[in-house]
């Protein structure tokens, strides 16, 4: 981390004051998000804006709505990336209600993050067992390397964000070990929105392309005890208002669960070529023929990718082109 944001971490709220926005990246969930390149202190940070859902128990709440930021309240910060609720009806009272924007910075910004936030255009690509083997996996290990999991680790290891952890479990032993927490765009309160995270312990899977027929009695496993653990801290939610799935590609290699309730609006992360319901995925290793080494790998994933990924630059691109993938 940056003496910079070790400076900062002190009082995070005044990083959004100081934000000097220079562009505006996206507007995406019908208007309800927006994502803004800008700087603090010369460094370029990205600033994504969400309007909460509104909550329904008052209509001074639902009239409330309002353009000016106030009374900007942390939620919590690792590593580079800070979360917060904020009111944008100009008042000053201290009331939770009426905070109504859900806002994340990300700062300092890396040219990737920025790539990630802006408009572009989506190519539906079919990555084969082949193309994963020699192009795809030595990109992701060569993300790994990199660095980017240090916020991973930081939670999972009890550096950060401990006091956001809502559940533990260390299962049978080391390799069942998981933990959960809400992400980083839920408002945490309103729960038609709720938006779970579980992150497991075990290193040796990055992505769903590591499932094997021998991982079928923990994804299971780790499915129920999510289930269990979501209800128990929302009682008011009964298992089967709960939809569980991974990301390919997932933003980061290192193997989670997203935990939503169905009434969510299915935007882009839950649509189909990113988002792969747990129990399919459970299903289909059910149903591959051979013993327990056959994998994930062995079949071909259709997925969309944004034309500014790098995935995309460096390897399907130039592989529409008949050209060689760039090595990693």
């Amino acid at each position: 981390m940056t003496s910079e944001t070790s400076n900062v971490k002190a009082a995070p709220e005044a990083l959004i004051a100081k934000f000097q926005i220079s562009k505006l990246l996206k507007q995406d969930q019908n208007g309800r998000r927006i994502a803004l390149l800008g700087t603090i202190d010369d460094q370029q940070g990205i600033l994504t804006a969400e309007r909460a859902a509104f909550a329904t128990e008052s209509l001074d709440v639902i009239q409330a709505f309002h353009a000016a930021i106030t009374r900007v309240k942390n939620l919590g910060d690792n590593d580079i990336y800070r979360w917060y609720l904020a009111s944008s009806n100009g008042s000053t009272q201290s009331t939770d209600s009426q905070q109504d924007l859900k806002l994340n910075l990300i700062w300092p910004c890396t040219a990737k993050h920025i790539k990630k936030y802006s408009d572009q255009q989506l190519r539906m690509v079919t990555e084969t067992p082949d193309i994963y083997k020699q192009h795809v996996r030595p990109f992701m290990q060569a993300k790994r390397e990199e660095g980017h999991l240090n916020w991973v680790f930081n939670i999972l290891e009890g550096r950060t964000e401990q006091e956001d952890v809502i559940m533990r479990d260390a299962g049978h032993g080391p390799e069942d070990a998981f933990l959960m927490l809400p992400d980083l765009n839920w408002d945490r309160k309103t729960l038609n929105s709720l938006h779970l995270l579980a992150l497991v312990h075990r290193r040796d899977i990055w992505s769903l392309r590591d499932l094997q027929k021998k991982h079928i009695p923990w994804l299971k496993y780790l499915r129920q005890r999510v289930l269990e653990a979501t209800v128990k801290m929302y009682p008011e939610l009964e298992e089967d208002q709960l939809k569980l799935y991974v990301h390919y590609q997932p933003t980061y290699y290192h193997f989670h669960i997203h935990v939503v309730n169905v009434m969510l609006e299915a935007g882009a992360t839950q649509a189909t070529g990113k988002a792969f319901g747990l129990e399919n995925i459970i299903s289909q290793l059910e149903t591959m023929s051979g013993g327990d080494e056959v994998s994930m790998a062995d079949v071909s994933l259709t997925y969309y990718l944004g034309e500014a990924s790098e995935l995309w630059t460096d390897i399907y691109e130039p592989l529409k082109k008949g050209l060689q993938p760039v090595a990693h």
